[in-house]
């Protein structure tokens, strides 16, 4: 089992930055793969990065695309989402989700068999 526990959120102004983390518990094999995931109010839930094990590979969605920074401290077990020149468009709650490497999408919310709680990110226009 994986447990997933987000935090970092809150509310800023646009062009600001925030950190959040992940905190990552149980078996490594079944998170070797953590993505981050955003809903907005009145939208469907929606990619937004994904780190591999060993954190060399990443992949951004394109409207996140040289602001956000995905990354891994395997050794404190905690990923990494760095938000930097925030929008209004970003606000949503975001999550961290877990799954074991293997075949399929990394993109697709689906794949993933383990969520966290979600956090909030309100970006004030």
């Amino acid at each position: 089992q994986v447990r997933l526990v987000e935090s970092g959120g809150g509310l800023v102004q646009t062009g600001d930055s925030l950190r959040l983390s992940c905190a990552v518990s149980g078996h490594p094999s079944l998170a070797s793969i953590i993505g981050w995931f955003r809903r907005a109010p009145g939208k469907e839930r929606e990619f937004v990065a994904v780190v591999t094990g060993s954190g060399t590979n990443t992949k951004y969605a394109d409207s996140v695309k040289g602001r956000f920074t995905i990354s891994r401290n395997n050794a404190e077990s905690t990923v990494f989402l760095q938000m930097n020149s925030l929008k209004p468009e970003d606000t949503a709650i975001y999550y961290c989700a877990a799954r074991p490497r293997g075949s399929g999408d990394y993109t697709v919310a689906r794949q993933y068999s383990s969520w966290g709680q979600g956090t909030q990110v309100t970006v004030s226009s």
